[in-house]
């Protein structure tokens, strides 16, 4: 056993997000954690990380066993000034250094100690080279290039500071810093965000050949499905956390039966003690009914008799069946509590115009960094269209040109009348952290704060007791799950979408692909989700050092095929 979680439980106010969690970690696990956005995933990790202390509860690390972490927003604690690459990739493999300066010191004193005072010197020496051993010690500049290299970074010069780089290459140099050390746990939250699609199934190859144990929250169903053997669910009803062997599809087809037997268990559970109550009153109805129709033959003791015998059978019955219901409702199966449905759905007007958006020779640079030119096409109505390329290679960039947000370098963007952009920035970038959940649905649209409280919670987003909750209060998810109610709210007839699967918990991320894929007008994605994607499908752009290539042949299966050439 590496870690060991005993009965964990967590709170923040009146809110109880985590509650009597238990768990053991061993060296060949590779779990998932899932369940809906705000139910105490990522408070789990900080936990365990030392990060956060539980209302109760604790974590036992065995001895000597080091933890890593990497949080969702892994590329802000890496912005410390003055920070290169090179001085995170030196801190991260500082084990190993020790460890090799140690067993140097160690040989040398064993080439001139007695021969009566080297076997501790031999003891230790086996121990430290077994562990460097077990950590990749003798090949580490190898493990350096492959680890850089598999993320896509190995470009990055190892001099430049961290502040220099994007979000997305400060997330990745992170996360190699963090392989690097080879911790004995690994912790992992929502590794996937920032990865292309070669770089993910990379991470997945590394993480099921890790010798540690892993430990991760993600939304993506592929990488689940692909890099662990185990789940770990937490509840949002009792926010108790509840384990299930095997990848994503094991414990969704387990999860469903599982609701299955509840519910058929429950429902003969009820039909029993109906019965029961049946029985005793309709035996008690029979007592009443013997008096009334005993004999008038004015003969007490016949009277007697028969009103006795009765009353001594319907007793028996009566007695049965209280024993039968009482042992029942001593172990009453609880009623299983209602499916949260997740419902989202666009209104909105037809587009008229054949020509939604026209890019005539439109081109972008900043500084040398040529993004893009001479990028010339027109979307049309039903477009779908999925926005591919190398992290910078400007795809953010030229959705705020199309919304107007930045200028191009030369060229034009022509919008058809009537249009009305939705977007969905990667970053939650479009949220006030100081209004209320209430205060950011309702930003700019006409109505009672009746009505909006209404449809707020008709979408299944969000209860009644969040919505007053401040923006900067959500988790990502949360805030993810906002984003999209402001969406579907504005009503849009073109949708941009920055990586629109990021952060939502599995339960949304099903029925916002399905309000995708039935949205009436033209929908542009950025996206690195494998599932999505093979449902998603239409042409593929593909931005890659400054071109932009366009293939318009339709579905999935091409789109798989082509995974690896795009990126």
């Amino acid at each position: 056993m590496l870690l060991t979680a005993r009965s964990l439980t967590k709170a923040y106010g009146a809110s109880i997000v985590l509650h009597d969690v238990s768990f053991v970690l061993n060296a060949s696990d590779r779990i998932g954690v899932v369940g809906p956005n705000g139910v105490g995933k990522s408070t789990l990790l900080r936990i365990l990380m030392g990060q956060e202390e539980p209302e109760s509860g604790k974590v036992s690390l065995a001895p000597n066993v080091e933890i890593g972490y990497q949080p969702q927003q892994a590329s802000d604690h890496l912005q410390g000034s003055g920070t290169s690459i090179q001085d995170l990739l030196l801190q991260a493999t500082g084990n190993l250094r020790q460890l090799e300066k140690r067993m140097h010191e160690l040989e040398m004193a064993m080439a001139v100690v007695d021969a009566d005072l080297i076997e501790p010197l031999l003891h230790e020496y086996s121990h430290i080279s077994s562990r460097f051993e077990d950590l990749g010690g003798y090949k580490i500049e190898y493990r350096i290039d492959q680890v850089l290299s598999g993320l896509h970074i190995n470009t990055l010069s190892r001099e430049r500071h961290v502040e220099t780089l994007s979000g997305g290459e400060r997330a990745r140099v992170g996360l190699a810093a963090l392989l690097l050390r080879s911790p004995d746990v690994l912790l992992l939250d929502e590794p996937t965000n920032h990865l292309d699609f070669a770089s993910m199934e990379w991470l997945e190859a590394y993480l099921t050949n890790y010798r540690g144990a892993l430990l991760m929250v993600s939304h993506d169903r592929q990488f689940l499905n692909r890099a662990v053997n185990q789940i770990f669910e937490i509840n949002e009803h009792d926010r108790s956390l509840h384990s299930y062997t095997g990848n994503y599809d094991a414990y969704v087809q387990a999860q469903a039966n599982a609701r299955a037997k509840w519910e058929a268990d429950y429902e003969r559970q009820q039909e029993e003690i109906l019965e029961l109550r049946k029985r005793i009153k309709d035996a008690e109805r029979n007592v009443g009914h013997a008096h009334r129709t005993a004999p008038r033959d004015n003969d007490k003791f016949v009277r007697y008799f028969l009103a006795q015998g009765k009353q001594n059978a319907v007793s028996n019955i009566v007695r049965t069946a209280e024993v039968q219901l009482e042992r029942i409702e001593a172990n009453l199966i609880s009623k299983p509590p209602k499916l949260v449905r997740v419902t989202s759905q666009f209104i909105t007007d037809p587009l008229r115009s054949q020509e939604v958006i026209t890019l005539a020779n439109v081109s972008k640079q900043f500084g040398e960094n040529k993004l893009f030119q001479d990028i010339t096409h027109t979307i049309q109505p039903e477009a779908r269209i999925l926005l591919t390329g190398p992290n910078g290679a400007g795809k953010t960039t030229l959705f705020k040109i199309i919304m107007g947000q930045e200028q191009p370098d030369s060229g034009q963007i022509q919008l058809a009348p009537g249009i009305r952009l939705g977007y969905l920035s990667q970053e939650a970038e479009t949220l006030d952290p100081d209004k209320t959940v209430l205060e950011a649905y309702r930003h700019q649209q006409v109505g009672s704060e009746g009505e909006f409280i209404g449809r707020l919670l008709g979408h299944g987003l969000f209860r009644l007791e969040d919505i007053q909750k401040k923006v900067r209060s959500l988790s990502h998810g949360q805030k993810r799950k906002l984003e999209i109610a402001c969406l579907m709210a504005q009503h849009p007839n073109v949708l941009l979408l920055d990586e629109p699967t990021n952060y939502i918990s599995l339960d949304v991320l099903e029925a916002f692909e399905e309000a995708i894929l039935q949205f009436p007008g033209p929908v542009i994605a950025i996206s690195h989700d494998r599932w999505f994607i093979q449902r998603y499908g239409g042409e593929l752009w593909t931005l890659d050092q400054g071109q932009l290539s366009i293939n318009t042949e339709r579905g999935s299966g091409y789109l798989h095929a082509t995974w690896q050439d795009a990126n």
